[in-house]
């Protein structure tokens, strides 16, 4: 029997969930079905993949060896129809594009307001995820392109510069400091309450990192995962936080306030695959996003 495509997905299904069950969930078919399918797999490749004799299913050592091959044709496979449905002319086509959660609150707007603006035929998949997980995203071919932080990176991936990103105290309309230009000594920061990021942000690292690195314990009322709630509630109330000074631009009532010693700035990167093929959606929007950048 010929080895087909669907045998390779649903191997790495099983693989992935160590259990036939989780897997022929998540593949929308019976169990038994399953289990015959892998059968007819390991009959054609004459070796056994996976063990199922404990109480999770566990690849073989012939089946590891396997995996990564088939894994390699899909990823394979799925960029020949990509490319097979490329259209240069930009009059059809797609995005997969991810984005630390930080530029989806300042960023994407205004890229996805241009690349639908000169592109209209493009249809922009966009997806927020950590650093870690949009580059593990890019080795597994899951998206074509994403915005995040200079590296160090995974082998594999690739960094262009976009621009450097700034960082500082930000405050409501009604904050003693609204207004304020001259920098505020980050000593000081010690007698006002904040509202920060929680710590599964990379921002929120950077900033403890820049408390630490001056002596500064600052007094943390609120912490949020979302910075559109964070922002929020800053606007709402007495609290600073720190933030993107991109975030008090564009009739925002929200206010930048300089501190001293600065926040260390950050390289903004876009990212991709160095092995991946590059659709003519990717390229312009790449090229898109770099003349926003230098603007």
């Amino acid at each position: 029997m010929p080895l087909e495509l669907r045998h390779l997905r649903y191997l790495l299904a099983v693989a992935e969930h160590g259990s036939f069950t989780r897997a022929a969930e998540e593949l929308h078919i019976s169990q038994p079905t399953l289990s015959q399918q892998i059968k007819q797999l390991e009959r054609t490749v004459g070796v056994q993949l996976l063990d199922r004799t404990g109480r999770a299913v566990r690849l073989t050592d012939a089946g590891a060896t396997f995996v990564p091959y088939a894994r390699s044709a899909i990823q394979d496979l799925a960029a020949a129809e990509r490319a097979v449905l490329d259209v240069a002319d930009l009059s059809r086509g797609s995005l997969r594009l991810a984005m630390t959660p930080t530029f989806t609150t300042y960023l994407l707007g205004p890229l996805a307001a241009r690349m639908h603006a000169l592109h209209p035929g493009i249809s922009l998949n966009v997806k927020e995820m950590t650093q870690h997980q949009l580059e593990s995203a890019l080795l597994d071919d899951a998206v074509d392109l994403g915005i995040a932080f200079a590296g160090p990176h995974l082998p594999g991936i690739g960094p262009t510069d976009l621009f450097t990103e700034t960082l500082g105290l930000v405050v409501g309309p009604d904050h003693a400091h609204a207004g304020r230009t001259e920098p505020l000594p980050v000593a000081e920061l010690r007698d006002h309450p904040l509202a920060l990021l929680s710590g599964d942000f990379a921002t929120r690292a950077h900033i403890d990192a820049y408390f630490r690195r001056h002596r500064v314990e600052p007094r943390i009322a609120v912490e949020a995962n979302s910075i559109s709630a964070l922002t929020e509630i800053v606007r709402r109330t007495g609290l600073a936080t720190v933030l993107p000074d991109a975030l008090t631009r564009d009739g925002t009532p929200l206010h930048p306030v300089p501190l001293d010693p600065a926040l260390p700035a950050r390289t903004v990167v876009l990212l991709r695959r160095e092995s991946a093929y590059e659709s003519a959606a990717a390229r312009a929007f790449t090229s898109l996003a770099r003349r926003w950048a230098q603007s």
